[in-house]
């Protein structure tokens, strides 16, 4: 979840604590989902688009026109150069690009709840380290500034300075032709202060550079996730943050200001997979792992093994023995030949027999001496 603080402190124009509290807006707790909030910036920004097209004529108008060669140089080419561009860009080109509101409202839920994770925020460049709560709410009496010193005063008693000193150091020349189209000097991004109504809050913080100002029934994606990415720092009046649950709703009511809307759920309550999965309730239920290891079977071809061929069909050792007989007659004949095993173990019998007769007349003629 985005967040799960259920009380957010109010604080005064003082850097204190009021003293009340407010309930955390459930939007808050949307699902951030950075692939939607990208593809709706994206295509908002294409709807600020002005058209431009080159003249029709442009690449035509010329006096002088080629002939060619004629006959004459067939290895010559033709020496007229230039001309139009490939395919002129048009006016009436698809510069506008529709979106769907549920998706708009979506993009602006998950820019909401992100600008609420101090990290997030944090790795936007923000300077947020000193502040005393992500996301900060200030007293409705800010509303009625109506001075710039004022609002200075009041940034800096909630140490959220830093983050316009940060602006100030990176004001620098824009690198390009943009200098020349009225776009010389880019600076980073500040707070975004967020408001319910204006009376003359605008004019006190206008002129701070960084800042940006909304009002909380008209918020801007273009503002709130500046360059597609989430992560925007937020300054909140109470009044404004108040409203925030009648503009989106909760999971428990749908949203009174707006006509059939809800507020997006989460796919999964707890997205920590590894906590999940090493949790008693799933390892109860998980049987134990299988380590068995399955060796492949080397496969022999019978055609160039012998004895995987015999083992498949015995009776091709028949075959190749009679193809072999057929084949060279002088095997055949030492095949047909009788064998001589027995005479041979009739000669170690009788050899065997001699030796134990010699070595009983020697043991004999040994006791008579």
């Amino acid at each position: 979840m985005a967040c799960a603080r259920p009380l957010i402190s109010v604080y005064s124009e003082k850097g204190e604590t009021v003293g009340k509290n407010v309930l955390m807006p459930a939007v808050f707790k949307a699902p951030i989902r950075p692939d939607v909030v990208n593809f709706v910036h994206t295509n908002m920004r294409k709807n600020n688009r002005q058209p431009y097209a080159v003249s029709e004529l442009t690449g035509h108008q010329t006096s002088a026109e080629g002939g060619g060669t004629h006959r004459f140089g067939q290895g010559a080419g033709n020496m007229c150069h230039g001309g139009r561009m490939f395919a002129p860009t048009k006016t009436w080109r698809r510069w506008h690009h529709r979106i769907n509101t549920p998706q708009k409202r979506y993009a602006i839920c998950s820019a909401l709840a992100a600008s609420a994770i101090p990290a997030l925020v944090m790795s936007k460049g923000h300077r947020i380290e000193e502040i005393p709560e992500v996301p900060l709410v200030v007293e409705d009496k800010v509303e009625g500034y109506k001075k710039t010193k004022e609002a200075v005063l009041l940034l800096k008693k909630l140490k959220a300075w830093n983050d316009i000193k940060k602006v100030y150091a990176s004001q620098r020349m824009r690198a390009g032709k943009g200098k020349m189209r009225n776009r010389r000097r880019i600076q980073r991004k500040g707070p975004c202060i967020i408001y319910n109504q204006d009376a003359g809050l605008t004019k006190a913080f206008r002129n701070i550079p960084g800042i940006t100002l909304q009002n909380v029934n008209k918020l801007n994606l273009l503002r709130l996730a500046p360059g597609g990415h989430v992560g925007r720092f937020c300054v909140w009046t109470e009044s404004a943050f108040r409203k925030l649950d009648e503009l989106y709703g909760t999971w428990r009511k749908p949203a009174t200001l707006k006509v059939d809307y809800n507020l997006p759920m989460h796919k999964m309550t707890n997205t920590d997979l590894s906590r999940i999965l090493k949790s008693e309730e799933i390892q109860k239920a998980l049987r134990a792992p299988n380590k068995k290891i399955n060796r492949r079977v080397l496969k022999k071809n019978p055609l160039k093994n012998l004895k995987i061929m015999f083992k498949l069909n015995p009776y091709a050792k028949t075959v190749r023995r009679h193809a072999i007989l057929k084949h060279d007659p002088t095997i055949k004949a030492k095949m047909l030949k009788p064998k001589k095993r027995y005479t041979k173990k009739k000669n170690r019998m009788r050899a065997s027999i001699v030796v134990c007769v010699l070595f009983g007349v020697v043991t004999a003629d040994s006791n008579r001496l």
